[in-house]
């Protein structure tokens, strides 16, 4: 069973990591969610990174604020695709730190970077990582992707009953 690691950096990153939690059940992707601080825990960061794909994981998705050391520490240390969630924090500089932070990775640790608080797409990204070798999968990601359309579709439909007769 292919599975996804869900880290942040601290508990108050949990409200934006929720969705990326959200969209993988949703989905019926397995994860797993932990708190690991690049600066305060790194001893259990470097173990994580580590370890992580003997631990059955195929996907990391890592959320940090302010300095965002995190997903760059993970991609580092671990063979596996790490996704990085920038994360608008108090102690963030509008939330450009952590987006920079995250981005600019040197040649050799990529860490696939979504928006800013962008947890929800992290989380299909993962699964479409995932989706790549599994055809179950990828039937539910198409389906969402269908559930997504059909929204908007509906809500075109609306508006223009609404205001245009």
């Amino acid at each position: 069973m292919r599975k996804v690691a869900i880290v942040m950096g601290s508990t108050s990153d949990l409200p934006v990591m929720q969705q990326a939690i959200d969209v993988l059940r949703e989905l019926d992707v397995p994860c797993f969610v932990d708190i690991v601080s690049a600066h305060r825990t790194p001893e259990k960061l470097a173990e994580f990174g580590q370890t992580a794909h003997e631990q059955g994981f195929d996907v990391i998705i890592a959320g940090a604020g302010g300095a965002a050391h995190l997903p760059g520490m993970l991609a580092a240390y671990s063979p596996l695709p790490v996704i990085g969630v920038p994360v608008k924090s108090s102690n963030s500089i509008d939330g450009w730190d952590s987006v920079l932070s995250i981005l600019q990775m040197p040649g050799g640790v990529p860490v696939a970077t979504v928006a800013l608080d962008g947890a929800k797409n992290a989380g299909i990204l993962a699964a479409q990582i995932l989706g790549a070798a599994d055809a179950d999968l990828r039937h539910r990601i198409a389906e969402y992707k269908q559930a997504l359309k059909n929204k908007v579709e509906n809500g075109s439909t609306e508006v223009r009953k609404k205001f245009n007769g």
